[in-house]
């Protein structure tokens, strides 16, 4: 059948993206239920960089990993969004061939990045709770950086390896796309050729990041929680445990809708789940993630508290 499709039609210059599937008179409540989302996305991750980077007592390798963290979710969901906004508006729900090559170029670019980022972030932890004499050393500025650029290297090797397998397949005919944006499972069911060799692809890949960044970070706190359980006091034991709880609930989050999405064969993903699971981890969790780190982070709060103080005096 794709080899009759590869002769019968030409190749494809534009895709659908079929969203959502509601009623029209449902588009408008959905349009202002993303855009809320969104907003806050932007506040919340905005207002954390700006936060940590006025605040002189955040000056250190935790918070300059979660200013980076802030600016991945406000990335990654950036290049989803606004065209996901504008669909609802619009009866052409269209995107072209290399506006969507784009688009899944720089989300798999920033979502694995932060995969690996998170598991840099689970590491300084453990350097900062284990090694708490060497950990100057071992996260010094030059080496937040080289961790950091090496997470983003990591996440443009990936992106480039998916985006040159998914895009050069051939789109012969059928462009709908049963998505809210351009991803990988969605544009391989409407390929006209074989598409095996990029499923293994898809699956090898992303389950070599998850396994590799969740051995990272499920050691990391292996070493911790040993660590912690020598302290003698409870007080002790809760202030250490509350400084990695906000990362352990992001970790929790992110890994297990992504280990849903990609790291499974595509039979048994169906477009519904795969979906409801996309909106979660593109919207959904950069949304969260400076909501939890505010709320359960003490000098995060102070931070706040001082720069508002400090404005209402003026």
């Amino acid at each position: 059948m794709k080899i009759e499709q590869q002769r019968n039609y030409s190749e494809v210059t534009e895709f659908i993206l079929l969203g959502f599937g509601a009623p029209a008179k449902f588009q408008v409540f959905l349009f202002l239920v993303f855009l809320v989302i969104y907003m806050i996305t932007l506040v919340g991750n905005i207002s954390m960089i700006i936060v940590i980077k006025m605040d002189s007592r955040l000056q250190t390798p935790m918070y300059f990993f979660l200013r980076n963290l802030s600016y991945l979710d406000l990335c990654y969901s950036t290049v989803i969004a606004p065209k996901t906004l504008a669909n609802f508006l619009t009866s052409e729900k269209k995107i072209s061939y290399n506006g969507c090559a784009a688009q899944f170029f720089f989300f798999a670019l920033f979502v694995t990045t932060e995969g690996f980022l998170l598991a840099v972030m689970a590491f300084d932890r453990f350097s900062a709770i284990c090694s708490p004499l060497l950990y100057p050393v071992h996260m010094s500025q030059k080496v937040c950086v080289q961790l950091v650029s090496g997470s983003y290297i990591c996440g443009c090797i990936n992106s480039v390896v998916q985006t040159g397998f998914t895009f050069s397949l051939r789109f012969c005919g059928e462009n709908r796309l049963d998505h809210f944006f351009c991803d990988v499972p969605a544009l391989i069911k409407i390929s006209c050729v074989d598409t095996f060799v990029n499923q293994i692809v898809l699956f090898i890949l992303s389950a070599l990041i998850i396994i590799s960044t969740t051995t990272v970070i499920l050691i990391s706190y292996g070493y911790i929680l040993s660590t912690v359980l020598k302290i003698p006091s409870t007080h002790g034991r809760n202030k250490t445990f509350s400084t990695c709880g906000s990362h352990i609930a992001v970790v929790s989050l992110f890994y297990g809708t992504v280990f849903f999405m990609y790291a499974q064969p595509g039979s048994i993903s169906s477009p519904e789940k795969s979906k409801i699971v996309a909106v979660f981890y593109t919207l959904i969790i950069p949304m969260l993630n400076p909501l939890i780190y505010s709320l359960r982070n003490k000098d995060v709060k102070d931070a706040v508290k001082k720069i508002l103080g400090g404005k209402c005096s003026q």
